[in-house]
Order: structure tokens, then sequence, then C-alpha cells
């Protein structure tokens, strides 16, 4: 910026509050001076406001490309633990389909998928409502994000790397179509923990796929199942090396988004009409109960030993 010789020569100095550039006309009233903005106290100096808290990170990213919705599970350094903000945010991400929307695709970051609830959310919970209201709360979550992925009138992808344990493991199975890397690992650890198999209607969901003898024998051992097991077990449809994970998916996606879009959706109705007629009852409709149950269970037969 240029400065003038005159201007150098001659700083400007601030003008006392009681100046007025010009005196007043005749029988004019002058207005009043306002009083100088008094100085800040010492205690206001010494103990600054608070700045604004920053919101907190997402936890689930979405990005749509044409057709297709990326949802993306983003919280790789907690293994991308379902927790009821998780929770909120799928439920944002998949309600109101969009009718252009083909294919929904569901991923996560790091070297594993999900590997399920957050249990320090669960002791919290607890610690505030001890009869498990929290619990059912997260319960009722978790069943409307699963019906959002099944029901969805797109078709639902799920894109598995590394491990897939309860929650996630329910998530993955909620989609129509689900593709898994070479190390890819589905559990479902729930009885060693002191859970019920209840979280999001995968019960009837995996006897629906699997069928209730090899169910059995997964739930009551807890052993893990690896990718080729999955995949001779329905749980997924393909498993490809890790790096060919996004290759696959496009395979799966470039001709579902030719059809149109009344065909898909009454289709995908009828598949999921049909699959739902082998239900004789959707007891699933209770997993936040039974959750909460056992959990509150446990709660007070903890508080209650002796050594509490």
């Amino acid at each position: 910026m240029n400065v003038s010789p005159r201007s150098a020569q001659y700083p400007k100095y601030a003008k006392h509050p009681s100046y007025f550039p010009y005196p007043p006309a005749s029988g004019a009233v002058t207005a009043p001076v306002p009083a100088p903005a008094a100085a800040p106290s010492p205690a206001a100096v010494a103990h600054p406001p608070a700045p604004a808290a920053a919101p907190a990170p997402r936890a689930v990213r979405t990005e749509r490309r044409g057709p297709v919705l990326y949802i993306e599970l983003d919280s790789p350094a907690t293994g991308n633990a379902v927790t009821t903000a998780v929770l909120d945010e799928l439920i944002e991400a998949l309600a109101e389909p969009d009718p252009d929307v083909r294919v929904v695709v569901l991923s996560a970051a790091g070297p594993d998928f999900c590997l399920g609830g957050d249990r320090d959310e669960f002791a919290t919970a607890l610690g505030e409502d001890p009869t498990g209201g929290g619990i059912r709360s997260y319960g009722s979550k978790a069943r409307r994000v699963c019906d959002a992925l099944t029901n969805h009138p797109a078709v639902t992808v799920a894109r598995v790397q590394g491990r897939a344990t309860g929650a996630g493991f329910a998530l993955a199975l909620a989609c129509d179509l689900r593709v898994g890397a070479e190390s890819a690992v589905f559990r479902l650890p729930e009885l060693a923990l002191g859970l019920p198999v209840a979280w999001g209607g995968l019960l009837p969901r995996l006897l629906n796929e699997v069928g209730a003898a090899r169910v059995r024998e997964i739930i009551l051992t807890g052993r893990p199942v690896g990718a080729q097991e999955a995949r001779e077990l329905s749980v997924l449809q393909r498993v490809v090396p890790a790096e060919e994970l996004d290759r696959a998916v496009e395979e799966w996606v470039r001709p579902v988004t030719r059809r149109a879009e009344a065909a898909l959706r009454v289709t995908k109705t009828l598949l999921n009409s049909h699959t739902a007629a082998t239900r004789l009852a959707d007891a699933s409709l209770l997993d936040g109960e039974l959750m909460a149950s056992v959990l509150a269970a446990a709660h007070y037969a903890r508080a209650a030993a002796p050594d509490a």
C-alpha cells in the first residue's frame, strides 16, 4: 500500500471522546456523547469466555455418485464400533430414499469392517438408567438401521474386509449383496460376553440365509467364520482378494444402475415379501427388550454382590 509523505509525516491520533467536528447550530440540541467504554475487569481478563465447543467428528461418511450412494463407517480407531451416534447417522443417511438412487454401498474405513457395539456405551447407559431404557432405545435404532438396509428400494451392497463381529455381522447381513475380502472373518461372540444374539433382527435373517443347524453351532460356540466358509454358508456371495473389492462391487453396481426404478423397487419388494413369509413370527421385534433385560439383570446382580 502506498503511503503519502503527508500522512507519513503527520500520523493520526485518536480523538478525545468529547470531540465534536462542527459547532452545533444555534438552538440545536447536542446529542449526548457516550461515555468511554469501561475497561474489562481483571477477572474477565484472567478468565476469558471459553470458546464454543467444536462439533464432534462424524463417524459415517456419505457420498453420492450419480445413481449410487456410498455410505462408509469412518471411525477405524474404534474398529468402527456401532455407537448411538453411529446409528443416528446411519438412520439419517438411509432416511427418505431418493428414487434416483439404484444402489447403496455400505463399506468401512480401516482394516476391519466393524467390531460390534460399544460396550462402554452400554455400561454408561446402564449407569444412567439401570432399568435398561437406554439399551432399549439403542436396540430400537439398530432395528431401524437394519430394516432400512433390507427394505431400501435400491439394491444394498456390503463391502466387507477384516472382522465383522456382532453388530458388524448384522449390518452386512442386512444388505442384499455381500462381497468380502479373503481376510473377512465373521463372528458372534455374544454368549461369551453375557449377551443374547439380539441386534437389529440379525437372528431371523441369519436363519433364513444360512439354516438353523449351522446357525445354532456358530452362535453356541462363538467360533469365527472365515471368508470361504462364509461364502459356502451364503453369508457372502463373493470372496475376492482385498485389492479387488472395489472392482467386485463395481461389477454388481454397473448392471443394477441400468435397471428401471419401478421394476427394481417392485422386484426388491417381492424378494423381501417371499423371504418374510418363511417367518412364523418376527421375534426380532423384541431385540431391544431382550438386550436391555439381560444387561439390566447382570447390572443388578453385580450391584447386589457382597463385594460390589
